[in-house]
This record gives structure tokens, C-alpha cells and sequence, in this order.
């Protein structure tokens, strides 16, 4: 916190900084101290730019949802296509096709697509700026580069949720009933087969929050991710601590809601004395 004002140091300046800070008091007052604040919402003040931390978060956090929501949407429109598609026509080139695409997605480090994206669509044609978040254009390329790679693991597991499910006595019943293909699928089958898939979308979205810190310091997006990074930079500890908690926070959010998810996606899952069954 001194060294930013690029002058010379006394040891009692550093002195008078600590007993300012607390630094001075056993770490377990400190830490009791440091909880009473966090209960009543005050996670400190940043040292570079003497901010609140929690306003500091909430200031960059919108643009990091607003990158996840995008990269999911990324996600959906070629998981759910690609995946469908591959149960239905098992063995088919369409499979093949899904196959190979889920492969590549999984192969591909997310860093090094988006350098490709950034080379080809930024520096060659020039059609998406590279960096900023100051237009809708700005999203195209980061939520490209986080979907695609999160799409790998979604068509196959959509597919073979499918295929398992297309198995099933209920679904040959349907069929008997007289059913059609289209409402068997979209009714029976589709439904059934999204209670894995939404399991693992709960956990992807906390690990979509931790992989936007890469794609924000690639693209020059001003989320809370970069903000993140430059506080690790500046040994700016509470804004690092405050990101951890927040993170924290919301996986803990997103985990309670696809529990209570269940039900509704599988009617089969009903909630009766504390059980599921």
C-alpha cells in the first residue's frame, strides 16, 4: 500500500500502517473482527484504490454474468442440437459428426481458441472488436471461445442421457399407446433425460464463473475475473478474498437451485418427508 505512492519508506510509516490495519493484534482477534464486518456486509476496503470491496465486485460483477449467460447460450444452441441429433441417428454421420465436434471442444484449451478467434475474426476480417464489453459485439468472441469448450461434455452427455432413455419401458409404452414420435420425444423422453444434464449444469456454471478470469484477461473484458487478476497483481488481498467469498456464494446459490429443480424437470422425484423418492 505504500509502494503505490512511489516514495521513500520509513519503518515507521510501515509501523503506523500496521496498528492502522489491525495487523498488530493476534490473528485470532483479527479474524473475529474481519467476521463481525463480513455479517454486517463490509468486506474491507481495497488497498490500491481505497474502495469498498464490496462495491468494487458489484461494479464488475454484471459484466461477468452477463459473459456466462452469454457463453451458456453459446453452450445450449450447439449442445442441445448436436446432442439430440446424435441419439436419434445413432451411427450415423450426424453422430460422427457430434462426436468429433464434443472431442474437439474437449481437446481445444479455451485459451488457444480464443487466440485463433481473436487472429482470424479480429485481426484478419476485422468483423468483432477484441477487446471491451462496450456493445453487443464485444460478447460474440468471448462467449464463443467458453461455450464451445463447455458443449463438449453436454452432447455427450445429452446422448447417452437419450439413448438410455429412448430405451426405457415407459417409452416402448408410449409407444404402444399409439403415440407419436414427436410428443413421446419432447414430452417423455426429452424431460427424463435433462435430470444428469441440469446435475452437471449446477456444477459447470460455478467452474464457468472461475474459467471467465482466462477469457477476461484475453479479451481485455472488464469483468470482476480481470479485476481478480489485477488485485493478485497488487497484492490487493481483500478484493482477492471478497472474489473468493462471492464465488463461494453463488455456487452454493446455483447448487440449491438445481435441487430444487429436480421435481419439477422429473415428476418422479417428489419431496415427502424429507426424502426423495
Amino acid at each position: 500500500m505504500l509502494k503505490v505512492e512511489d516514495v521513500a519508506i520509513t519503518e515507521q510509516q510501515i509501523e503506523s500502517l500496521r496498528i492502522e490495519l489491525g495487523f498488530n493484534e493476534p490473528i485470532y482477534i483479527q479474524y473475529w473482527k474481519w467476521l463481525e464486518r463480513f455479517f454486517q456486509f463490509d468486506l474491507g476496503y481495497s488497498y490500491t484504490t481505497n474502495q469498498p470491496v464490496l462495491s468494487e465486485l458489484m461494479k464488475h460483477f454484471p459484466a461477468t454474468l452477463l459473459l456466462s449467460g452469454a457463453s451458456l447460450a453459446v453452450m445450449l444452441m450447439i449442445a442441445v442440437p448436436l446432442g439430440t441429433l446424435s441419439a436419434l441417428y445413432k451411427h450415423s454421420w450426424i453422430d460422427y459428426v457430434s462426436r468429433f465436434l464434443s472431442l474437439l471442444g474437449a481437446s481445444v484449451p479455451s485459451f488457444w481458441l480464443g487466440l485463433l478467434l481473436i487472429q482470424y475474426f479480429s485481426v484478419q476480417l476485422g468483423w468483432f472488436p477484441s477487446m471491451g464489453k462496450d456493445s453487443i459485439s464485444h460478447l460474440i468472441l468471448p462467449s464463443i471461445t467458453l461455450g464451445f469448450g463447455m458443449s463438449a461434455v453436454y452432447i455427450r452427455l445429452l446422448r447417452s442421457s437419450l439413448l438410455e432413455t429412448l430405451g426405457q419401458d415407459f417409452i416402448r409404452s408410449a409407444r404402444a399407446r399409439g403415440l407419436s414420435n414427436i410428443r413421446i420425444f419432447f414430452c417423455h423422453a426429452f424431460r427424463h433425460s435433462l435430470t444428469p444434464v441440469i446435475t452437471v449444469l449446477g456444477v459447470s456454471l460455478g467452474s464457468l464463473l472461475g474459467g471467465t478470469v482466462i477469457i477476461e484477461v484475453l479479451f481485455a473484458y472488464p469483468g470482476v475475473g480481470k479485476l481478480v487478476i489485477d488485485a493478485i497483481v497488487k497484492r490487493d488481498y481483500p478484493i482477492i478474498q471478497g472474489y473468493i467469498l462471492l464465488m463461494g456464494l453463488f455456487v452454493m446459490f446455483i447448487n440449491l437451485l438445481v435441487d430444487f429443480s429436480y421435481r419439477y424437470i422429473n415428476p418422479e422425484l417428489k419431496i415427502k418427508g424429507g426424502n426423495y423418492r
